[in-house]
């Protein structure tokens, strides 16, 4: 009788710990789908870069900006150093922020909107880069706000206040700065840039802005010469 008590104990255990690990796993799968239920495909460009992704809407956006040196082609984009050439140059270039190549990792690299416009295509495969009428669907998709729905939260990345940052659409939009037609560098911490592809007229094409201060997204005419970031949204 002893002997049956014990292993009726034993097995009661048992079951209690398959029940502990699976209830575990559940939770485990159900927090991380909580973490990101709009992940999107990871996506790879022509330099081997791979980059999240995120469901906004009807419409897929990288969640990270733009780092490729080359064409979909494999074509190289010229690399710009030098701060006369940038700012008279009217053909397709790229930079790192500052100059230094580290800042390409966190903020991915700034392009002229000739690169962004060039024939051999700069976003990969099954991408493209945004029309300002794409920008513009995002946009009104999220409403009041949207510019705080966009930013990274934290003052890491972006400076203070970092106003309104919530990143409840997991774009996670940083403050990479621009480089402008005098070839000066500007605005990390204070302002992200992205290119659309939609030129405004021979000299300028559109662009979005999102800034430390505020929750709003900028829609503004730029020079087709200055450096900006660029995300890419996924082909329908």
């Amino acid at each position: 009788m002893k002997r049956t008590k014990t292993i009726w104990i034993y097995s009661l255990g048992l079951l209690g710990l398959l029940l502990v690990l699976q209830y575990g796993c559940k939770k485990d799968s159900s927090s991380g789908s909580q973490q990101n239920p709009n992940a999107g495909p990871d996506v790879t460009d022509v330099d081997g870069n791979v980059y999240h992704s995120v469901i906004i809407g009807t419409q897929v956006w990288m969640a990270e900006n733009l780092k490729t040196t080359k064409y979909r082609n494999s074509n190289a984009i010229p690399n710009v150093t030098d701060s006369a050439q940038w700012a008279v140059d009217t053909t397709a270039a790229y930079c790192n922020n500052y100059n230094n190549s580290d800042t390409a990792k966190i903020y991915g690299r700034l392009y002229n909107w000739y690169a962004v416009a060039n024939v051999n295509n700069i976003a990969p495969t099954g991408w493209h880069v945004p029309s300002d009428s794409e920008w513009t669907v995002l946009t009104t998709y999220l409403g009041t706000s949207a510019g705080g729905k966009l930013k990274a939260t934290g003052t890491t990345y972006w400076n203070s206040p970092n106003y309104g940052a919530t990143n409840s659409s997991g774009f996670g939009a940083l403050a990479g700065g621009d480089r402008s037609y005098v070839s000066a560098f500007h605005n990390i911490g204070i302002y992200g840039f992205w290119w659309s592809s939609t030129a405004a007229d021979a000299q300028n094409a559109v662009d979005r802005i999102i800034s430390n201060t505020s929750d709003i997204v900028y829609s503004i005419n730029y020079p087709k010469n200055i450096g900006f970031s660029v995300r890419c949204v996924k082909d329908k």
